[in-house]
């Protein structure tokens, strides 16, 4: 019942600063939050004003909340997300996407900056995201279940909708974007993943790991929201070319994609 609440609390205090009601979520990762600023007639509420929202401290997340239009869609953006690495429960990391549900979102769009490991990849293109691995030994629905919010074991088969896939990919050849498919792990992070652990994650079957995203998606699933993951390759993993890693160079590239990631959205945002 406390959960229930809180996001009770929380989707009250949101709807009393708009009229707006959104039916997409967008989550921005590393360097990608500019997209909310593409919204109109927007409202935006910092996080520390929204009753147990958190607050991250990585750098490229502004804590922002914006709500707007895009496309003829009413769309509420997350401007950074919270981290598993950063110490906050799993519980407080997918805490948004129950309040988004409880908005009226019916898709959400969950996005982040990465690390390649498919060595056909490049730094600065775009990847949809078909399936994950988590690699975190933990899971947001860990305890008991609240049967109002979702079923206690959901399937993960189709995490990653199917259809909202074929639409990203259907634009991007529109627009003459190349889309890049994939499997993304979740690494808890901090700590840039080692060689040795890179070669591992390839094996398993990955073609790039993060440090976010997995949680958001399996919390949305149980939520019953469809979802559509697109990541932003930003460097090579670790091991893969022979040179140290850093966040700067995350936030650069994601940067330098801006327009094409923006344009992206925005032809998926027509099509849905």
């Amino acid at each position: 019942m406390q959960q229930l609440q809180q996001i009770s609390e929380a989707t009250d205090f949101i709807l009393s600063k708009t009229k707006l009601h959104p039916t997409i979520g967008m989550i921005l990762g590393s360097g990608l939050g500019g997209l909310a600023d593409e919204l109109e007639n927007a409202t935006v509420i910092p996080y520390n004003q929204i009753p147990h929202f958190a607050k991250s401290e990585a750098e490229g997340h502004a804590n922002e909340l914006v709500i707007g239009e895009m496309e003829g869609k009413v769309v509420v953006a997350m401007k950074g997300r919270f981290h598993y690495y950063e110490g906050y429960t799993l519980d407080e990391v997918t805490f948004p996407v129950r309040v988004m549900k409880a908005l009226g979102v019916e898709s959400v769009l969950i996005t982040n900056a990465c690390g390649a490991i498919n060595t056909s990849f490049k730094p600065g293109e775009l990847m949809i995201i078909t399936d994950h691995i988590n690699l975190a030994a933990n899971n947001p629905l860990i305890g008991p279940n609240n049967d109002a919010l979702g079923t206690r074991f959901p399937d993960l088969s189709q995490a990653y909708n199917a259809e909202l896939r074929q639409i990203a990919l259907k634009v991007g050849k529109e627009q003459g974007t190349e889309l890049q498919q994939g499997v993304y792990a979740w690494w808890t992070g901090p700590a840039y993943e080692t060689p040795a652990e890179i070669r591992m994650i390839r094996i398993m079957g990955a073609d790039t790991v993060g440090m976010s995203t997995v949680p958001e998606v399996i919390v949305a699933a149980h939520a019953k929201l469809r979802v559509l993951g697109i990541s932003c390759l930003t460097n090579m993993a670790c091991g893969i070319l022979d040179q140290p890693l850093n966040h700067e160079e995350v936030i650069e590239v994601a940067g330098q994609v801006r327009t094409k990631f923006t344009r992206l959205v925005k032809g998926i945002l027509k099509e849905i």
